[in-house]
């Protein structure tokens, strides 16, 4: 079964992707493989820079479609593997074989609350419990 976890900043203004930088730098640390779905192209070459300059003393290596490195950019969903999938759309996604994890990423803004409550609640519907963070 697929686990579900939502990070909720109720207080503090970080930004979804910085967010995901930090968090994807602790996961790495372990031999995980992770996924960014991302079915917009503008913010598909953000996240792509943000990567490259988010921490210059480490390089995580990373690439739009690349499957080589260990995080890859796309706005599809893998087919194969076990990824840990960060969902950047605004749709709840549909457990797949391919992911060990889902990570959502909500943002201290409304707009973006009202979207993370949609998908909290599509998740509970398909009878999964997402497990909740707040920061």
């Amino acid at each position: 079964m697929t686990d579900i976890s939502f990070y909720l900043f109720e207080h503090s203004p970080e930004r979804q992707a910085y967010s995901a930088c930090r968090l994807c730098r602790k996961i790495l640390k372990q031999p995980k493989k992770i996924w960014w779905f991302c079915d917009d192209f503008a913010q598909q070459k953000q996240l792509d820079t943000l990567l490259w300059s988010f921490d210059p003393s480490s390089f995580i290596p990373h690439g739009i479609h690349d499957l080589q490195g260990s995080i890859c950019i796309s706005e599809h969903l893998p087919k194969a593997g076990q990824w840990i999938i960060f969902n950047f759309s605004k749709q709840a996604l549909k457990p797949q074989d391919t992911f060990e994890h889902i990570i959502e990423i909500v943002e201290n803004e409304e707009s973006t609350k009202i979207v993370g409550r949609e998908k909290f609640k599509h998740y509970r519907k398909l009878g999964l419990t997402p497990r909740t963070f707040k920061l």
